[in-house]
C-alpha cells in the first residue's frame, strides 16, 4: 500500500517540476523553492515500511485454525472462516500470511494422503544420487502390482502440490472440493491402484550464492585507486538501485535460485498402457507443445476435458482446437471443475475400461463431438 502512496506523491511532483521549468524567469524562484523542499525530504523515512515482519506460525494451531468434521477450515475460537484481510491496508503482508498458511495446508494434505488414504510416499527419481535434487509422489500399496487398473492423479499448475486441486477451495470451502482425497478413496473402493503425482514439485530452491570479490586481470586484489574510481562512477547507479530495492524487497528476503529435478518422457509407454485420461479445465495446447500427429490422434480417442461452462454437466462444448472432446463440468468456476465433474469422470473411466475389456471403443456422446471436428 505504501508503494501506491509513494507513486501518488512522486508523480504530482514530477509534473509540477516540468510545468515550472516551462515558465519564464519569474518562475525560477519557485523552482529554487521546490528544489529546497525536495532536498529536505528524507527518502529513507519516506520509504520506511510500517509492514510487520514476515514471521508467521508454522502450524494450523499457531494460526488458530483447524478443520472441522465437515472438512472446513474454521477459527478455533470464533468458528469463522479464514479471513484474508487480517490487517487492513497491508495487502502484501496479508498475501504472505496466506501463502504461509498454504504451505501448512500442503503438509497437512500430505499427512492425510498417508494416514487417511493409506498411500506411501515414494522418493523420485528412484535412481537419484545422494546429492541430486529429489521430489516425491504417493502410491497405493498395489499401484505397481494391480493386475486390472491403475488411476494416476495429476494436479494443475501453480502453487498446488500432490493431493490438491485448488488451495483456495481447501481454505475457503472444504477438503472434499479442494483435494483429490474423494477421488482416491473412490478409486480404491472400485479396485484401482492409485498414484498421486507431484509435477509442481519439480525443483528445489536454494539460496543464491553471494557474489565473490572481484579480482584484477592478474588475479590479485583490485588496486585501491582503481576501486575508488570505479565506486565513484557507480555511486549514482547504486543509489538508484537501493532506492527501488526498498520497494521490491523491503523485508530483505533471501534471494533464491531453482535446481530442477531430473525428468523422463515415455510417450510410447503412456500410449500403450493408458486407457483413458480425464482433464478438468485443462489449458494445454497440443500445437504449442509440438505434439505429433500420433499424440493428437491418441488424445482424441482416449481423452475428455471437462471445462468450465454454464451448461449442464456433460453437455458438449465446442472448441477451436480439435485436440480432444470437451464437455461442460457443470460450473463456470475453474477451481470447481474437478469436484463438480467427479461422478462423470468415474463413469467415463468405467466405460473406457469396459470398452478395452471387450476390445471396443466406448460409445459416448463425446465421440460425435470429435467426429464433428474431424469433418471440419
Amino acid at each position: 500500500m505504501s508503494i501506491s502512496l509513494s507513486s501518488l506523491i512522486f508523480l504530482p511532483i514530477w509534473i509540477s517540476t516540468a510545468q515550472i521549468q516551462q515558465g519564464g524567469p519569474d518562475e525560477k524562484e519557485k523552482t529554487t523553492a521546490l528544489k529546497d523542499l525536495l532536498s529536505r525530504i528524507n527518502l529513507d523515512e519516506l520509504m520506511k515500511k510500517d509492514e510487520p515482519p514476515f514471521d508467521f506460525p508454522d502450524t494450523l494451531e499457531g494460526f488458530e485454525y483447524a478443520f472441522n468434521e465437515k472438512g472446513q477450515l474454521r477459527h478455533i475460537k470464533t468458528g469463522e472462516p479464514f479471513v484474508f484481510n487480517y490487517r487492513e491496508d497491508l495487502h502484501r503482508w496479508n498475501q504472505k500470511r496466506y501463502e504461509a498458511l498454504g504451505e501448512i495446508i500442503t503438509k497437512y494434505v500430505y499427512e492425510l494422503l498417508e494416514k487417511d488414504c493409506h498411500l506411501q510416499k515414494i522418493s523420485i527419481p528412484v535412481d537419484a544420487t545422494e546429492s541430486e535434487p529429489k521430489s516425491f509422489i504417493f502410491m497405493s500399496e498395489d499401484a505397481l502390482t494391480n493386475p486390472q487398473k491403475l488411476m494416476v492423479l495429476i494436479h494443475g499448475s501453480g502453487v498446488v502440490r500432490a493431493g490438491q486441486w485448488a488451495r483456495r477451495l481447501i481454505i475457503n470451502e472444504d477438503l472434499d472440493s479442494g483435494t483429490q482425497i474423494p477421488f482416491i478413496k473412490r478409486a480404491v473402493d472400485e479396485g484401482y491402484g492409485v498414484i498421486v503425482l507431484n509435477p509442481n514439485e519439480n525443483y528445489i530452491e536454494v539460496e543464491k550464492p553471494k557474489m565473490r570479490k572481484q579480482l584484477s586481470a592478474d588475479g590479485t586484489d583490485e588496486p585501491a585507486e582503481k576501486r575508488e574510481r570505479r565506486e565513484k562512477v557507480s555511486k549514482e547507479t547504486k543509489k538508484r538501485r537501493d532506492f527501488f530495492e526498498k520497494y521490491r524487497n523491503p523485508q530483505k528476503e533471501k534471494e533464491m535460485m531453482q535446481l530442477f529435478i531430473r525428468m523422463i518422457q515415455r510417450e510410447a509407454d503412456v500410449k500403450s498402457k493408458v486407457t483413458a485420461v480425464a482433464l478438468t479445465d485443462s489449458v494445454h495446447n497440443v500445437w504449442h507443445q509440438e505434439a505429433g500427429k500420433t499424440i493428437r490422434e491418441w488424445m482424441r480417442e482416449n481423452c475428455c476435458n471437462w471445462v468450465s461452462s454454464s451448461e449442464p454437466l456433460d453437455t458438449s462444448v465446442e472448441s477451436m482446437l480439435p485436440d480432444c472432446p470437451r464437455v461442460s463440468a457443470g460450473t463456470d468456476r475453474h477451481e470447481l471443475t474437478s469436484w463438480k465433474s467427479f461422478p462423470s469422470i468415474f463413469k467415463f473411466f468405467a466405460e473406457a475400461s469396459q470398452a478395452k475389456s471387450s476390445s471396443q471403443k466406448p460409445t459416448l456422446t463425446r465421440r460425435s463431438h470429435r467426429i464433428k471436428h474431424e469433418e471440419l
